[in-house]
């Protein structure tokens, strides 16, 4: 008699294709994931974005079942992660950071391999391995071995491994981390191509923000375990403090005090570093002027001025505190070296 196909348990009034419930991961002392409440919708790119060692690659280890939560539960396509692992499985795809198809296959032996590790029936997986190997441009390519791809032709592959049984959730753990712009900018047209041509929702990490402003419909900021913020980027964005930027600069190695542009009406904040100044404006347009004049006035020999927007990045350093790029805290480096 064959198994029962695995029901989902019972998630509260939710559709969500990941929802967690206080979900938490403590290693000896160490708190990793501190009671976190997410949703992720069907359909969506959903971004974690946060510093090495601020709990992102522990919550993907727990929603793909590799580490059991300390506390807290979590559904991952209505699935209990913790009692229903093989059903959770059965419905993700997962990208690691680092990259783990087999140099010593070629791109179809190692789509195959993972098919038949599926259980893909015979004629579906050969459907599949050419519709997603022609997709990532890498069918000309299927008799290669691996060890000879390039980084980014071997991102691909496996992407379009992490689809073979067709998964509703693609996990994408810093997909381009590595990867020159080009290569990158591939990477974003395929997750584009397969939201279109799949059922999928996607979760990404990564450390690019500009790829998760082009790429997500909802982002969380993540830090020390705790989320932070959540919502679309743009509502991020506006929610920071002075939407407007002003870029001024002088020669290299000229002194300037830029202390006294905070007395400008309409200036929120002036962010000095060297030879440049950053100054955070409410509206730029009704503000330039009467900067400039004050920088003639006290003979600033300007060589650059640049406006622009807020960038998500900003929104970033205002809700969390520091980028995401800053040297790694004590807290940071005892989270790595706790996984």
């Amino acid at each position: 008699m064959d198994n029962p196909r695995p029901r989902p348990q019972d998630q509260g009034v939710s559709d969500a294709i990941i929802r967690t419930a206080g979900i938490t991961k403590r290693f000896a002392d160490l708190t990793a994931v501190d009671h976190l409440d997410l949703e992720v919708r069907p359909g969506e790119v959903f971004g974690l974005l946060g510093q090495n060692g601020s709990g992102k690659t522990t919550l993907i280890r727990m929603l793909n079942t590799l580490l059991p939560p300390s506390a807290g539960r979590a559904w991952v396509c209505g699935f209990d992660v913790v009692r229903q692992p093989a059903a959770v499985r059965r419905c993700i795809g997962v990208v690691p950071q680092n990259m783990t198809s087999d140099a010593d296959l070629t791109a179809l032996e190692n789509m195959d391999l993972y098919a038949r590790f599926y259980d893909v029936s015979r004629g579906e997986r050969r459907r599949l391995i050419e519709q997603l190997l022609r997709q990532v441009q890498l069918w000309d390519f299927r008799h290669k071995y691996v060890g000879a791809f390039s980084g980014g032709m071997r991102r691909r592959l496996e992407i379009a491994r992490g689809l073979i049984h067709r998964p509703r959730l693609l996990i994408l753990d810093e997909p381009t981390l590595g990867l020159d712009p080009n290569s990158r900018r591939n990477v974003w047209r395929l997750v584009r191509t397969f939201l279109r041509d799949f059922d999928l929702t996607v979760l990404l990490t990564t450390h690019y923000l500009e790829e998760a402003d082009n790429l997500c419909q909802r982002v969380a900021l993540i830090d020390r375990g705790k989320l932070i913020a959540l919502g679309s980027p743009a509502e991020l964005i506006a929610g920071t403090p002075g939407g407007d930027r002003i870029h001024l600069a002088v020669a290299p190695g000229t002194a300037v005090d830029w202390s006294f542009l905070s007395a400008v009406p309409g200036v929120e904040a002036v962010e000095p570093a060297g030879a440049t100044v950053q100054i955070r404006v409410s509206k730029a347009t009704a503000t330039i002027t009467e900067l400039l004049k004050r920088c003639e006035q006290r003979g600033v020999p300007l060589k650059h001025v640049q406006i622009g927007r807020a960038t998500l990045e900003d929104a970033f350093i205002h809700y969390v505190g520091h980028t995401i790029h800053d040297e790694l805290s004590g807290y940071a480096v005892g989270m790595l070296e706790a996984i």
